[in-house]
């Protein structure tokens, strides 16, 4: 390629090869398709067979896997309504009175056997709010019958149960997925529990502004976060954050300009609520019989939290006393030794419950931020013993079933999450929260290519009447362009989220630069100069501008506890690529242009 008879010179090349790089990095030369994994629950089957974020989809059981709708649907065929559990309907006959139950799950009591010689296995334990409670069974019943099956020992309520609930019915399908790098298989007879999306076209990230979510800048409460504090308390929300289940999020420290340090949260497709409820409360929780205390959330006493399969989950809703609906939800966790110890210093001197001899008298008491949750039986066998193995319960409520069901997920969640990560070491406060949808993300992004496009073809216009030379206007146009290619590709290849202050960034970058190539364009047109020395005045004032410019940005990386440094670096990036390529690269333009 050359301008008239002369061969471009290496300012040229130098601008083209970068730019090159740019579109490399922004569009990497990739042509799979299929959808990406973007989280995996970390106790599911899922992972436990091998399935982790970052993993691509390509293929189902056979069946090729393009994009996300080809997911749902394979996923949907495969996991219908018909593999799920059915409920069942039977009677049980006890001395009270036969009940008729409808469940998709074994009965929910306690039974033990006894001498009695009418029967032999009686009723210890029901949960008040249980279905079983609700269709009449009671303690110290006895049960005599399963629809009309006599029970005279457990092995014989055993036998009749498991006709009515077997394992038979837990449908479990085998699917062959085809990932990159490796196949897998899993065995399950639920969908996996992932998120999944499809496969970006381009390497460019973009930041909560323009992918919707939540953000919150956190303080503490009546404190100032030394450095040390704000990583220890940075450490213990990412945590929280993640066992949560919220994969795509930023926990950072960010300062402002008077240096006061503070903790910034972004989470793509959060709501504020959530991110509010996850973040305002310190999360502080104790397990007390009595005024003593067992364990305490955290990593030190919890070894193990279930939070699938059979040990976790809601197992009953039912009509709430006053009024709505009530659900509740049981999970297991693993003490350790020394929590199991305390356990059984504890309740060794602890005589048994007058009025219920089954129990000890004092009852394992669950505080969240010092608030009673929940107050669990204990069990006379366990007096003096080092147990490791606890259930916890709670609930939730709400106007109808489907509303009680999602608190009583929530509460679980929230609780299991405590008891996994431990109290946040500081009561914290919400200096400022900010949300965004997704769709007015959307409405941004062309919305602001619309303005930048626009702003350069009407720079252009107007070069080409000052100027009246068209080969010039294409010059400044080409030249801007290259520059944005070049913030883009940078943003790409060290992960840089494009948020909205970045995108004003470029923005700003792209006027500084057009102001400059007007420079050099005015400085060209002098009569009493050399060519050469006319290119040479005009970089000792575009240089003057540089610098005065970079050090206005610089104080903006900090400004706002750090919610400007998109805009400032970005304009940064753009400035520096402008003045140290783009700009001399555009004056050996104009030079061939101009001698033609």
């Amino acid at each position: 390629m050359v301008f008239g008879e002369e061969k471009m010179n290496w300012k040229i090349w130098l601008l083209i090869i970068v730019v090159l790089g740019s579109l490399l990095a922004i569009f990497p030369l990739q042509f799979s398709k299929g959808v990406k994994i973007v989280s995996v629950d970390d106790n599911s089957l899922a992972f436990q067979q091998g399935l982790r974020q970052g993993q691509i989809i390509t293929n189902i059981d056979g069946e090729k896997v393009n994009n996300f709708q080809d997911y749902s649907r394979i996923i949907s065929s495969k996991f219908s309504e018909e593999t799920n559990e059915s409920d069942a309907t039977y009677s049980i006959k006890t001395d009270k009175g036969t009940f008729t139950l409808t469940t998709n799950r074994e009965p929910q009591i306690g039974l033990e056997e006894t001498n009695s010689s009418s029967s032999k296995l009686k009723v210890f334990l029901i949960d008040k709010n249980s279905i079983e409670y609700q269709a009449g069974l009671r303690e110290n019943q006895t049960i005599q019958s399963i629809n009309d099956y006599e029970v005279n020992s457990l092995e014989d309520y055993n036998i009749e149960i498991n006709k009515l609930f077997p394992d038979e019915n837990k449908i479990k399908l085998t699917l062959t997925i085809k990932l990159v790098p490796q196949p897998i298989i899993l065995f399950d007879n639920r969908a996996p529990e992932i998120v999944v999306k499809d496969i970006e076209k381009t390497r460019i990230k973009t930041g909560l502004d323009l992918s919707g979510g939540a953000r919150a800048l956190v303080d503490a409460e009546e404190k100032e976060l030394t450095t040390n504090e704000l990583i220890d308390l940075i450490a213990v929300t990412s945590e929280r954050l993640n066992v949560y289940g919220l994969k795509d999020i930023q926990v950072r420290p960010v300062k402002d300009l008077s240096g006061k340090n503070y903790m910034l949260i972004e989470i793509a497709g959060s709501t504020p609520e959530e991110l509010e409820n996850l973040i305002s409360q310190q999360g502080k929780f104790e397990a007390k019989i009595g005024n003593e205390t067992v364990f305490v959330g955290g990593k030190k006493d919890i070894t193990y939290v279930a939070r699938t399969g059979d040990q976790s989950g809601i197992y009953s809703c039912n009509p709430y006393q006053g009024g709505g609906e009530i659900c509740q939800f049981r999970f297991a966790i693993s003490l350790s030794e020394e929590a199991a110890q305390r356990h059984a210093s504890i309740t060794k001197n602890l005589k048994t419950d007058p009025e219920n001899s089954r129990y000890l008298e004092k009852k394992l008491d669950l505080y969240l931020d010092d608030k009673l949750v929940d107050s669990l039986f204990i069990g006379k066998d366990l007096k003096g013993s080092a147990t490791t193995q606890i259930s916890i319960s709670g609930s939730g409520t709400g106007a109808n079933r489907q509303e009680a069901f999602e608190s009583a997920t929530q509460n679980m969640k929230q609780l299991q999450t405590v008891l996994i990560s431990g109290s946040l070491p500081f009561k914290l406060k919400i200096e400022k929260l900010d949300t965004i949808s997704p769709l007015l993300g959307k409405q941004f992004i062309n919305t602001i290519f619309i303005a930048g496009a626009a702003a350069i073809l009407t720079v252009g216009l107007l070069i080409f009447l000052r100027y009246r030379n068209l080969k010039l206007s294409l010059a400044v146009l080409i030249t801007s362009l290259s520059e944005v290619l070049i913030i883009l590709g940078f943003s790409a290849l060290f992960n840089r989220n494009l948020d909205l202050p970045a995108m004003a960034g470029i923005i700003a970058a792209i006027g500084t630069g057009v102001d400059d190539q007007i420079i050099i364009l005015d400085e060209s047109q002098s009569k009493h100069l050399s060519l050469k020395e006319k290119i040479k005045r005009a970089f000792y004032i575009i240089l003057g501008t540089y610098v005065t410019t970079l050090f206005a940005l610089l104080p903006l990386i900090w400004a706002g506890a750090g919610l400007l440094k998109g805009f400032a670096i970005t304009t940064i990036i753009g400035i520096s690529a402008g003045v140290f390529i783009a700009r001399p690269a555009f004056a050996e333009i104009v030079k061939k242009i101009l001698k033609e």
